[in-house]
């Protein structure tokens, strides 16, 4: 190509890359009113009608819904993972570990959307799967302060923080602005029955490999891999011995092992 071919090209093209991005980000906003307000059930089509774009326009800058997921949770995905950490830098296990269920449930009470990622899994969505699996590190590692300080019940499994994510998702989904704050009384009682000590044993936890496809049916990830994420596989060697110590039996000490809740 000559380059007067190239001059007159540039500016033709231009405009092009501003209007996609324009219409990207028309499409992000829009996405994180509908998925707020009416959750991820939410169809691609009504997300484009908000936004005042086309569905071939919407697909051609999101191809598949859980990379518009990805892109439009990536941030509340981090404020999620920063809470894990605030809760971390508590000098007091039990308050950082009530603080982050008590922050991440409010997030879950004010975006309906994000109520539903925290009981679903991508796959596909990278960016978002890996910040969780940051957050899940430091999630183990709350949970192993708290049970040491001797104020979190011995047998909790990290895949309680998930059954607790779906139980809060499904009282905010049933009682929306009817009774926006009834989730805070379910959080209390669900914290009170963690604290140590137990008042008497707890059922096994559901198989981790059980509560993976469930979380990856929720996201529509039907045609995913099988197999959990990273952050459902083993723990690091120097945290094997502590779950399995506290494990209560080796059936449970496997399940530990297999997930990172």
């Amino acid at each position: 190509m000559s380059p007067g071919a190239q001059h007159s090209d540039g500016p033709a093209a231009q405009p092009l890359r501003k209007d996609a991005e324009r219409n990207r980000e028309r499409i992000i906003a829009a996405a994180r009113r509908v998925f707020a307000r009416d959750g991820l059930n939410a169809s691609m089509a009504s997300v484009a009608r908000e936004a005042g774009v086309g569905i071939a326009t919407m697909f051609r800058r999101f191809p598949t819904k859980e990379e518009l997921v990805d892109a439009v949770f990536s941030d509340r995905m981090d404020a999620y993972a920063d809470a894990v950490a605030a809760a971390l830098d508590d000098p007091d296990p039990w308050n950082g570990f009530v603080g982050y269920i008590e922050a991440a449930c409010a997030m879950q009470a004010a975006d309906s959307g994000f109520a539903d990622v925290l009981t679903m899994t991508f796959p596909t969505a990278k960016a978002l799967e890996r910040r969780r699996d940051e957050a899940y590190e430091a999630m183990v590692r709350l949970i192993d302060r708290a049970k040491a300080a001797g104020r979190l019940r011995e047998d909790f499994d990290p895949s309680d923080l998930v059954l607790i994510h779906m139980a809060n998702a499904g009282v905010v989904n049933a009682t929306g602005d009817a009774a926006p704050d009834a989730w805070r009384r379910v959080v209390a009682l669900m914290i009170q029955s963690l604290e140590a000590p137990a008042r008497g044993p707890l059922p096994d936890p559901p198989e981790h490999d059980a509560l993976y496809r469930a979380m990856l049916r929720a996201g529509d990830g039907q045609d995913a891999p099988a197999g959990p994420p990273t952050a459902w596989r083993s723990p690091p060697p120097e945290w094997q011995p502590r779950w399995r110590a506290g494990s209560g039996s080796p059936r449970r000490a496997n399940r530990v092992r297999r997930c990172r809740g």
